[in-house]
C-alpha cells in the first residue's frame, strides 16, 4: 500500500487522519491472469490501484474486440461513465498478468470526499490527467498514421511492447497484427506474441 499513499501524496499531499481511514477502507485483491476486473453490461463498483501486473480496457466492436488502453503498476484503473454514473459499461477491463490492486467502491469513495474536503483536490487531479491521456490518445489515433502511432508508443509506452501480446497491440493501434509486424521497417519486433 506503500506505492499508493506515495503516489496519492505527490498529487496532493494527505492529512494523516486521511492516510488512516484509507488504511481501513482499502481492500487488496489479486486477479489471476485473464481474470476481468469488470465485464461489459455490469456496473464499476469499484475503483482500483495498481500495485503490480497490467490489465487491459477493450470493447467488442462488430464481432472484435479493440483495445482501448492498458495500464500497469502505480496507474489507477477505472470505467469512468460506468463508476461516477453507476451505470451499466460499455467496456471491459481485463488483467493481462497476475495483477494486485488496491480499491475502494463507489460509496467509500464518495464517503471519503464527504469527510475529508481536502481528498476532492487528489480526486480533481488524478481524474484532469487520465483526461489528459485520454484525449492524447483520441488526437493520436485521428491524426498519426500507423507508423506515427507505434512511433508514440515506442517513445512514450515501450514497456508496453514487451508486456502486452501482439493481438492487443494491433487493435490498441487500429492495426492488424501483419501491419503491426511489418510497421518499423521490416525489422523483427520485440513484441510479446499472442497468447
Amino acid at each position: 500500500m506503500e506505492q499508493l499513499f506515495l503516489f496519492l501524496d505527490k498529487v496532493w499531499p494527505l492529512p494523516g487522519a486521511l492516510k488512516e481511514h484509507l488504511v481501513r477502507a482499502l481492500r487488496t485483491k489479486v486477479f489471476r491472469r485473464k481474470e476481468f476486473l469488470l465485464k461489459a453490461g455490469h456496473v464499476s463498483r469499484n475503483i482500483y490501484f495498481i500495485e503490480r501486473g497490467l490489465v487491459r480496457c477493450f470493447y467488442h466492436v462488430a464481432q472484435k474486440d479493440i483495445s482501448a488502453w492498458f495500464m500497469k503498476e502505480g496507474d489507477v484503473v477505472v470505467s469512468i461513465h460506468s463508476f461516477f454514473l453507476q451505470t451499466a459499461s460499455a467496456e471491459n477491463i481485463q488483467a493481462l498478468e497476475e495483477t494486485t490492486v488496491h480499491y475502494i467502491s463507489y460509496e467509500e469513495l464518495e464517503d471519503i470526499y464527504c469527510r475529508f474536503l481536502s481528498f476532492n483536490v487528489n480526486g480533481r487531479k488524478i481524474l484532469t490527467h487520465y483526461y489528459c491521456l485520454s484525449e492524447q490518445r483520441a488526437i493520436s489515433m485521428r491524426s498519426l498514421k500507423a507508423k506515427e502511432r507505434y512511433q508514440f508508443l515506442l517513445k512514450h509506452e515501450p514497456e508496453l511492447l514487451q508486456r502486452v501480446p501482439r493481438k492487443y497491440l494491433a487493435s490498441y493501434l487500429g492495426v492488424t497484427e501483419a501491419t503491426l509486424s511489418h510497421i518499423n521497417g521490416r525489422k523483427p519486433l520485440t513484441i510479446k506474441p499472442s497468447t
